[in-house]
Protein backbone atom coordinates (compact mmCIF):
# COMPACT_ATOMS: atom_id res chain seq x y z
CA UNK A 1 0.00 0.00 0.00
CA UNK A 2 0.96 3.50 -0.61
CA UNK A 3 2.25 5.30 1.77
CA UNK A 4 -0.16 8.92 2.29
CA UNK A 5 0.78 12.16 1.60
CA UNK A 6 1.61 14.21 4.56
CA UNK A 7 -0.87 16.15 5.63
CA UNK A 8 1.38 18.98 6.57
CA UNK A 9 3.11 19.50 2.71
CA UNK A 10 1.62 22.99 2.08
CA UNK A 11 -1.25 23.59 -0.52
CA UNK A 12 1.27 25.98 -2.30
CA UNK A 13 4.36 23.49 -2.73
CA UNK A 14 1.58 20.98 -3.73
CA UNK A 15 0.37 23.41 -7.08
CA UNK A 16 3.82 24.62 -7.48
CA UNK A 17 4.62 20.70 -7.76
CA UNK A 18 1.46 19.78 -10.38
CA UNK A 19 2.72 23.48 -12.20
CA UNK A 20 6.54 21.72 -12.74
CA UNK A 21 4.93 18.12 -13.83
CA UNK A 22 2.38 19.18 -16.41
CA UNK A 23 4.70 22.72 -17.88
CA UNK A 24 7.97 21.80 -17.59
CA UNK A 25 10.72 24.33 -18.46
CA UNK A 26 12.16 22.64 -21.11
CA UNK A 27 9.07 23.05 -23.11
CA UNK A 28 9.30 26.83 -22.81
CA UNK A 29 11.16 29.60 -24.68
CA UNK A 30 14.82 29.52 -24.04
CA UNK A 31 17.41 32.07 -25.40
CA UNK A 32 19.54 28.77 -26.02
CA UNK A 33 17.06 27.25 -28.13
CA UNK A 34 14.60 29.98 -29.64
CA UNK A 35 12.32 26.87 -31.25
CA UNK A 36 11.71 24.94 -27.87
CA UNK A 37 8.33 26.64 -27.33
CA UNK A 38 4.36 26.28 -26.65
CA UNK A 39 1.79 27.43 -28.91
CA UNK A 40 -1.96 29.06 -28.29
CA UNK A 41 -3.80 28.51 -31.24
CA UNK A 42 -7.59 30.26 -31.19
CA UNK A 43 -10.50 29.31 -33.38
CA UNK A 44 -13.71 30.36 -33.75
CA UNK A 45 -14.63 27.04 -35.08
CA UNK A 46 -13.62 24.14 -34.27
CA UNK A 47 -13.67 22.76 -37.99
CA UNK A 48 -10.60 24.99 -39.08
CA UNK A 49 -8.48 22.47 -37.19
CA UNK A 50 -8.94 20.27 -40.21
CA UNK A 51 -9.28 23.22 -42.44
CA UNK A 52 -5.41 24.35 -41.43
CA UNK A 53 -4.16 20.80 -41.11
CA UNK A 54 -1.31 21.53 -43.17
CA UNK A 55 0.13 24.40 -41.60
CA UNK A 56 -0.38 23.17 -38.09
CA UNK A 57 1.36 19.53 -39.19
CA UNK A 58 4.18 21.47 -40.31
CA UNK A 59 4.56 23.67 -37.07
CA UNK A 60 3.81 20.23 -34.93
CA UNK A 61 6.84 18.71 -37.14
CA UNK A 62 9.14 21.42 -36.24
CA UNK A 63 9.18 20.80 -32.84
CA UNK A 64 6.30 23.18 -31.23
CA UNK A 65 3.62 22.32 -29.23
CA UNK A 66 0.49 23.33 -30.44
CA UNK A 67 -2.50 23.78 -27.78
CA UNK A 68 -5.73 24.15 -29.77
CA UNK A 69 -8.61 25.92 -28.09
CA UNK A 70 -12.14 28.33 -29.21
CA UNK A 71 -11.59 31.93 -29.04
CA UNK A 72 -14.63 32.40 -26.74
CA UNK A 73 -13.47 29.14 -24.44
CA UNK A 74 -14.81 31.32 -20.87
CA UNK A 75 -11.30 29.40 -19.71
CA UNK A 76 -9.57 31.39 -21.90
CA UNK A 77 -6.03 32.79 -19.98
CA UNK A 78 -2.32 33.59 -21.10
CA UNK A 79 -0.89 33.14 -17.35
CA UNK A 80 -0.50 30.92 -14.53
CA UNK A 81 0.74 32.24 -11.39
CA UNK A 82 1.84 35.21 -12.73
CA UNK A 83 3.99 33.32 -15.01
CA UNK A 84 3.06 33.25 -18.75
CA UNK A 85 2.35 29.22 -19.48
CA UNK A 86 2.54 30.29 -23.70
CA UNK A 87 5.42 31.39 -25.52
CA UNK A 88 3.69 32.29 -29.39
CA UNK A 89 -0.43 32.81 -30.36
CA UNK A 90 -1.78 32.31 -33.26
CA UNK A 91 -5.18 34.00 -34.01
CA UNK A 92 -7.06 32.32 -36.24
CA UNK A 93 -10.69 33.22 -35.20
CA UNK A 94 -11.27 37.07 -37.06
CA UNK A 95 -15.06 36.62 -36.18
CA UNK A 96 -15.55 36.26 -32.94
CA UNK A 97 -16.74 39.36 -31.16
CA UNK A 98 -15.48 39.00 -27.99
CA UNK A 99 -12.75 37.09 -26.82
CA UNK A 100 -13.03 34.59 -23.76
CA UNK A 101 -11.70 34.13 -20.45
CA UNK A 102 -8.96 36.92 -19.33
CA UNK A 103 -8.04 37.66 -22.81
CA UNK A 104 -8.65 41.24 -24.62
CA UNK A 105 -7.20 43.35 -26.77
CA UNK A 106 -5.18 44.81 -23.76
CA UNK A 107 -3.71 40.91 -22.29
CA UNK A 108 -3.04 39.94 -26.32
CA UNK A 109 -0.68 43.34 -26.25
CA UNK A 110 0.92 42.72 -23.01
CA UNK A 111 1.67 39.07 -23.90
CA UNK A 112 3.77 40.85 -27.52
CA UNK A 113 5.16 43.32 -25.01
CA UNK A 114 6.51 40.54 -23.20
CA UNK A 115 8.88 39.45 -26.07
CA UNK A 116 6.32 36.77 -26.99
CA UNK A 117 4.97 36.41 -30.93
CA UNK A 118 1.71 36.39 -32.30
CA UNK A 119 0.20 35.68 -35.70
CA UNK A 120 -2.90 37.33 -36.45
CA UNK A 121 -5.61 36.12 -39.71
CA UNK A 122 -7.95 38.62 -40.67
CA UNK A 123 -11.28 37.36 -43.10
CA UNK A 124 -13.64 39.14 -45.34
CA UNK A 125 -15.48 39.37 -42.00
CA UNK A 126 -13.55 40.39 -39.19
CA UNK A 127 -14.59 41.78 -35.80
CA UNK A 128 -13.63 44.78 -33.89
CA UNK A 129 -11.67 42.76 -31.40
CA UNK A 130 -9.25 41.68 -34.26
CA UNK A 131 -8.90 45.13 -36.10
CA UNK A 132 -7.90 46.94 -32.90
CA UNK A 133 -5.07 44.56 -31.79
CA UNK A 134 -3.42 45.47 -35.22
CA UNK A 135 -4.23 48.77 -35.54
CA UNK A 136 -2.06 49.06 -32.21
CA UNK A 137 0.69 47.06 -34.02
CA UNK A 138 0.49 49.51 -36.43
CA UNK A 139 -1.22 47.60 -39.54
CA UNK A 140 -4.70 49.40 -40.20
CA UNK A 141 -7.38 47.24 -42.05
CA UNK A 142 -10.18 48.97 -44.72
CA UNK A 143 -13.19 50.19 -42.46
CA UNK A 144 -15.40 49.98 -45.11
CA UNK A 145 -18.15 47.49 -44.39
CA UNK A 146 -17.74 43.96 -46.89
CA UNK A 147 -14.77 46.05 -48.58
CA UNK A 148 -12.41 43.22 -50.20
CA UNK A 149 -9.36 43.49 -52.68
CA UNK A 150 -10.31 43.40 -55.98
CA UNK A 151 -8.21 42.83 -59.05
CA UNK A 152 -9.93 42.68 -62.69
CA UNK A 153 -6.00 42.14 -64.05
CA UNK A 154 -4.43 39.62 -61.93
CA UNK A 155 -7.29 37.23 -60.48
CA UNK A 156 -6.36 33.91 -60.79
CA UNK A 157 -8.36 31.71 -63.46
CA UNK A 158 -10.76 28.95 -61.97
CA UNK A 159 -12.56 26.42 -64.40
CA UNK A 160 -15.59 26.57 -62.06
CA UNK A 161 -16.17 30.27 -61.59
CA UNK A 162 -14.65 33.76 -62.75
CA UNK A 163 -13.73 35.66 -59.35
CA UNK A 164 -12.09 38.58 -59.25
CA UNK A 165 -11.59 38.60 -55.61
CA UNK A 166 -9.09 35.45 -55.39
CA UNK A 167 -6.29 37.57 -56.55
CA UNK A 168 -2.63 35.64 -57.64
CA UNK A 169 -0.33 37.66 -55.98
CA UNK A 170 3.44 37.56 -56.09
CA UNK A 171 5.20 41.02 -54.95
CA UNK A 172 7.05 39.92 -52.65
CA UNK A 173 9.47 41.48 -49.85
CA UNK A 174 13.02 41.08 -50.98
CA UNK A 175 14.37 39.67 -47.94
CA UNK A 176 16.12 36.25 -47.15
CA UNK A 177 15.90 36.38 -43.44
CA UNK A 178 12.10 36.87 -44.02
CA UNK A 179 11.02 34.30 -46.75
CA UNK A 180 14.02 32.19 -46.68
CA UNK A 181 17.10 31.72 -49.13
CA UNK A 182 15.31 29.99 -51.81
CA UNK A 183 12.15 32.19 -53.92
CA UNK A 184 8.66 31.42 -53.48
CA UNK A 185 8.04 29.00 -56.49
CA UNK A 186 4.82 29.98 -57.36
CA UNK A 187 2.21 33.10 -57.12
CA UNK A 188 0.17 33.19 -53.64
CA UNK A 189 -3.57 32.94 -53.86
CA UNK A 190 -5.25 35.46 -51.65
CA UNK A 191 -8.88 36.35 -50.99
CA UNK A 192 -9.39 39.02 -48.07
CA UNK A 193 -9.62 42.63 -47.06
CA UNK A 194 -6.81 45.03 -47.45
CA UNK A 195 -4.69 47.26 -44.79
CA UNK A 196 -2.28 49.90 -44.62
CA UNK A 197 0.84 50.32 -43.17
CA UNK A 198 2.22 53.96 -42.09
CA UNK A 199 5.63 54.52 -44.38
CA UNK A 200 7.35 56.50 -41.55
CA UNK A 201 6.99 53.38 -39.14
CA UNK A 202 9.92 50.94 -39.26
CA UNK A 203 8.79 48.81 -37.39
CA UNK A 204 6.36 47.02 -39.72
CA UNK A 205 7.34 45.61 -43.15
CA UNK A 206 4.48 44.45 -45.96
CA UNK A 207 5.52 41.29 -46.81
CA UNK A 208 2.66 40.73 -49.82
CA UNK A 209 1.45 43.43 -51.33
CA UNK A 210 -1.07 44.09 -54.11
CA UNK A 211 -0.35 44.91 -57.83
CA UNK A 212 -1.01 48.46 -59.40
CA UNK A 213 -3.87 46.89 -60.29
CA UNK A 214 -5.63 45.95 -57.04
CA UNK A 215 -8.26 48.08 -54.97
CA UNK A 216 -10.17 47.75 -51.74
CA UNK A 217 -14.08 47.71 -52.56
CA UNK A 218 -17.57 45.99 -52.48
CA UNK A 219 -17.60 43.50 -55.50
CA UNK A 220 -21.48 43.31 -55.44
CA UNK A 221 -21.93 47.04 -55.29
CA UNK A 222 -21.11 49.59 -58.17
CA UNK A 223 -17.79 51.91 -57.65
CA UNK A 224 -18.84 55.24 -57.08
CA UNK A 225 -15.86 57.38 -55.79
CA UNK A 226 -12.29 56.71 -56.10
CA UNK A 227 -10.75 53.90 -53.82
CA UNK A 228 -9.36 54.96 -50.47
CA UNK A 229 -6.76 51.81 -50.95
CA UNK A 230 -5.16 51.10 -54.24
CA UNK A 231 -2.44 50.18 -55.86
CA UNK A 232 1.07 48.92 -54.72
CA UNK A 233 -0.48 50.84 -51.34
CA UNK A 234 -2.14 48.00 -50.45
CA UNK A 235 -0.94 45.42 -47.84
CA UNK A 236 -1.63 41.78 -48.10
CA UNK A 237 0.26 40.35 -45.49
CA UNK A 238 2.75 42.31 -43.31
CA UNK A 239 5.04 41.71 -40.36
CA UNK A 240 5.92 43.92 -37.12
CA UNK A 241 9.35 43.47 -35.51
CA UNK A 242 8.52 45.16 -32.25
CA UNK A 243 11.58 47.27 -30.29
CA UNK A 244 11.66 44.10 -27.88
CA UNK A 245 11.78 41.71 -30.91
CA UNK A 246 8.81 40.50 -30.61
CA UNK A 247 7.60 39.13 -33.69
CA UNK A 248 4.23 40.04 -35.74
CA UNK A 249 2.52 38.33 -38.44
CA UNK A 250 -0.72 39.88 -40.17
CA UNK A 251 -2.57 38.81 -42.97
CA UNK A 252 -5.65 40.14 -44.31
CA UNK A 253 -6.58 36.44 -45.50
CA UNK A 254 -7.53 33.10 -43.28
CA UNK A 255 -7.65 31.03 -46.27
CA UNK A 256 -4.52 32.32 -47.14
CA UNK A 257 -3.26 29.38 -44.56
CA UNK A 258 -6.25 26.79 -45.76
CA UNK A 259 -5.60 23.66 -47.30
CA UNK A 260 -7.72 24.49 -50.03
CA UNK A 261 -5.39 27.44 -50.97
CA UNK A 262 -1.45 25.14 -50.21
CA UNK A 263 -3.18 22.74 -52.71
CA UNK A 264 -5.09 24.43 -55.52
CA UNK A 265 -3.27 25.19 -58.98
CA UNK A 266 -2.72 28.37 -59.58
CA UNK A 267 -3.02 30.41 -63.66
CA UNK A 268 -3.31 34.28 -63.66
CA UNK A 269 -6.06 36.21 -66.10
CA UNK A 270 -4.08 36.79 -69.39
CA UNK A 271 -1.25 34.41 -68.50
CA UNK A 272 -0.61 31.39 -70.44
CA UNK A 273 1.96 29.31 -67.88
CA UNK A 274 -0.22 27.41 -65.00
CA UNK A 275 1.48 26.23 -61.67
CA UNK A 276 0.39 22.75 -60.38
CA UNK A 277 -0.06 24.31 -57.08
CA UNK A 278 0.15 27.88 -55.08
CA UNK A 279 3.07 29.15 -53.60
CA UNK A 280 0.81 29.30 -50.32
CA UNK A 281 2.09 26.74 -48.60
CA UNK A 282 6.07 27.90 -48.89
CA UNK A 283 4.72 31.25 -48.14
CA UNK A 284 3.17 30.54 -44.93
CA UNK A 285 5.63 28.07 -43.47
CA UNK A 286 8.76 30.14 -44.34
CA UNK A 287 6.62 33.31 -42.60
CA UNK A 288 6.19 31.40 -39.33
CA UNK A 289 9.34 30.41 -39.51
CA UNK A 290 10.63 33.87 -39.23
CA UNK A 291 7.95 34.74 -37.01
CA UNK A 292 8.75 32.33 -34.17
CA UNK A 293 12.50 32.80 -34.67
CA UNK A 294 13.98 29.76 -36.41
CA UNK A 295 15.60 32.76 -38.75
CA UNK A 296 16.57 35.88 -38.23
CA UNK A 297 17.25 35.40 -34.37
CA UNK A 298 20.82 36.69 -33.35
CA UNK A 299 22.27 36.60 -29.95
CA UNK A 300 25.65 38.13 -29.08
CA UNK A 301 28.60 36.81 -26.31
CA UNK A 302 32.05 37.55 -25.12
CA UNK A 303 31.33 41.41 -25.90
CA UNK A 304 35.33 42.88 -24.59
CA UNK A 305 37.83 45.37 -25.34
CA UNK A 306 41.46 46.13 -24.34
CA UNK A 307 44.36 47.89 -25.30
CA UNK A 308 46.40 46.98 -28.20
CA UNK A 309 48.85 44.28 -27.07
CA UNK A 310 47.03 43.28 -23.97
CA UNK A 311 44.27 40.91 -22.85
CA UNK A 312 42.49 42.55 -19.73
CA UNK A 313 39.70 45.04 -20.21
CA UNK A 314 41.31 48.02 -18.19
CA UNK A 315 39.21 50.15 -15.57
CA UNK A 316 39.56 53.00 -17.72
CA UNK A 317 41.63 53.91 -21.18
CA UNK A 318 44.04 57.30 -21.50
CA UNK A 319 43.19 59.82 -24.52
CA UNK A 320 45.44 58.85 -27.86
CA UNK A 321 45.21 54.44 -26.25
CA UNK A 322 45.15 52.16 -29.27
CA UNK A 323 42.15 50.03 -28.17
CA UNK A 324 41.00 46.57 -29.82
CA UNK A 325 37.18 46.07 -29.64
CA UNK A 326 35.76 42.39 -30.03
CA UNK A 327 32.11 40.87 -30.08
CA UNK A 328 30.68 37.58 -31.45
CA UNK A 329 27.66 37.32 -33.17
CA UNK A 330 25.22 34.01 -33.85
CA UNK A 331 21.94 33.10 -35.61
CA UNK A 332 20.00 30.67 -34.90
CA UNK A 333 18.80 28.27 -37.90
CA UNK A 334 16.17 26.30 -36.53
CA UNK A 335 18.20 23.35 -35.51
CA UNK A 336 21.56 25.01 -34.51
CA UNK A 337 23.12 28.12 -33.87
CA UNK A 338 25.89 29.48 -36.61
CA UNK A 339 28.33 31.76 -37.11
CA UNK A 340 26.58 35.31 -38.83
CA UNK A 341 28.42 36.53 -41.78
CA UNK A 342 27.56 40.54 -42.52
CA UNK A 343 29.66 43.13 -43.61
CA UNK A 344 27.57 45.76 -41.98
CA UNK A 345 28.17 45.83 -38.47
CA UNK A 346 29.90 48.72 -36.72
CA UNK A 347 31.23 50.09 -32.89
CA UNK A 348 30.55 53.91 -31.90
CA UNK A 349 33.02 55.17 -29.56
CA UNK A 350 30.39 57.47 -28.05
CA UNK A 351 29.90 60.39 -26.02
CA UNK A 352 26.91 63.08 -26.33
CA UNK A 353 27.91 62.07 -30.48
CA UNK A 354 30.02 59.60 -31.98
CA UNK A 355 33.61 60.64 -31.97
CA UNK A 356 34.39 57.11 -33.66
CA UNK A 357 32.48 54.95 -35.78
CA UNK A 358 34.29 51.87 -37.08
CA UNK A 359 33.00 48.99 -39.56
CA UNK A 360 33.88 45.24 -37.78
CA UNK A 361 35.72 42.79 -39.52
CA UNK A 362 34.58 39.45 -38.93
CA UNK A 363 36.66 35.86 -39.82
CA UNK A 364 34.20 34.17 -40.59
CA UNK A 365 33.32 32.65 -37.57
CA UNK A 366 30.99 34.96 -35.67
CA UNK A 367 34.11 36.64 -34.29
CA UNK A 368 33.92 40.56 -35.34
CA UNK A 369 36.70 42.77 -34.10
CA UNK A 370 38.41 46.36 -34.95
CA UNK A 371 40.79 48.69 -33.40
CA UNK A 372 41.29 52.12 -33.43
CA UNK A 373 42.83 55.43 -31.50
CA UNK A 374 41.06 56.77 -28.54
CA UNK A 375 40.12 60.41 -29.56
CA UNK A 376 42.21 63.37 -27.66
CA UNK A 377 39.41 63.98 -25.12
CA UNK A 378 38.69 63.05 -21.90
CA UNK A 379 35.43 62.28 -20.39
CA UNK A 380 32.57 59.01 -20.21
CA UNK A 381 32.47 56.95 -23.43
CA UNK A 382 30.33 54.22 -24.44
CA UNK A 383 31.32 51.70 -26.69
CA UNK A 384 28.16 51.32 -28.52
CA UNK A 385 26.64 48.92 -31.04
CA UNK A 386 23.34 49.27 -32.82
CA UNK A 387 22.48 47.34 -35.05
CA UNK A 388 19.27 47.24 -36.95
CA UNK A 389 19.09 45.30 -40.20
CA UNK A 390 15.66 43.71 -42.22
CA UNK A 391 14.58 40.67 -40.87
CA UNK A 392 16.84 40.12 -37.76
CA UNK A 393 16.44 40.60 -33.90
CA UNK A 394 17.92 44.28 -33.18
CA UNK A 395 21.06 44.22 -31.35
CA UNK A 396 22.12 47.08 -29.07
CA UNK A 397 25.56 46.46 -27.38
CA UNK A 398 27.04 49.63 -24.91
CA UNK A 399 29.51 49.63 -22.33
CA UNK A 400 30.82 52.46 -20.55
CA UNK A 401 33.92 53.34 -19.90
CA UNK A 402 36.08 56.40 -18.67
CA UNK A 403 38.68 58.47 -20.80
CA UNK A 404 41.29 60.22 -18.80
CA UNK A 405 44.14 63.23 -19.73
CA UNK A 406 47.86 62.80 -19.48
CA UNK A 407 49.06 62.97 -16.02
CA UNK A 408 51.78 65.54 -15.82
CA UNK A 409 54.74 63.02 -16.09
CA UNK A 410 53.43 61.23 -18.94
CA UNK A 411 53.83 64.22 -21.26
CA UNK A 412 56.83 63.98 -23.82
CA UNK A 413 59.76 66.21 -22.17
CA UNK A 414 59.71 68.59 -25.57
CA UNK A 415 56.09 68.49 -27.43
CA UNK A 416 56.51 69.13 -31.27
CA UNK A 417 53.20 71.40 -31.46
CA UNK A 418 54.93 73.76 -28.77
CA UNK A 419 58.41 74.45 -30.95
CA UNK A 420 57.06 77.40 -32.26
CA UNK A 421 56.40 78.63 -29.01
CA UNK A 422 60.15 77.83 -27.65
CA UNK A 423 61.49 79.52 -30.46
CA UNK A 424 59.62 82.96 -29.29
CA UNK A 425 60.88 82.17 -25.74
CA UNK A 426 64.52 81.74 -26.87
CA UNK A 427 64.48 84.68 -29.61
CA UNK A 428 62.28 86.91 -27.01
CA UNK A 429 65.30 86.23 -23.68
CA UNK A 430 67.83 86.72 -27.03
CA UNK A 431 66.83 89.68 -27.92
CA UNK A 432 66.29 91.43 -24.95
CA UNK A 433 70.15 90.67 -24.15
CA UNK A 434 71.27 91.77 -27.31
CA UNK A 435 68.86 95.34 -26.10
CA UNK A 436 70.72 95.39 -23.11
CA UNK A 437 74.21 95.46 -24.24
CA UNK A 438 73.05 98.36 -26.84
CA UNK A 439 72.00 100.17 -24.17
CA UNK A 440 74.36 100.27 -21.54
CA UNK A 441 77.34 100.05 -23.71
CA UNK A 442 76.37 102.01 -26.88
CA UNK A 443 77.00 106.14 -27.13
Amino acid sequence: MAPAMPTTLPCFLFSLLLLLLFFPPALCFSPDRPTDRRILVLVDDVALKSNFSTFFKSLGDRGYQLDFKLAYDPSLTLQRYGEYIYDGLILFAPSVEKLGGTLDVLAVLDFVDSGRDLILAADVITSDVTRDIAAECGVHFDEEPDSVVIDHVNFAVSKSEVDHTLISCDDFIESSAILGENAIQAPVLFRGIAHSVNSANRLVNKVLTASETGYSGNPDAELTQFPALFGTSIGLVSVVQARNNARILISGSLDLFSNKFFNSSVKRFGCSRSYAKSGNEQFAVELSKWAFHERGHLKVLNVRHHKVGETNEPAMYRICDDVEYFVEIYEWTGEEWKPYRADDVQVQFYMMSPYVLKTLKHDDKGLYRTSFKVPDVYGVFQFKVVYKRLGYTSLSLSKQIPVRPFKHNEYERFIRAAFPYYGASFSMMLGFFVFGIVFLYHK
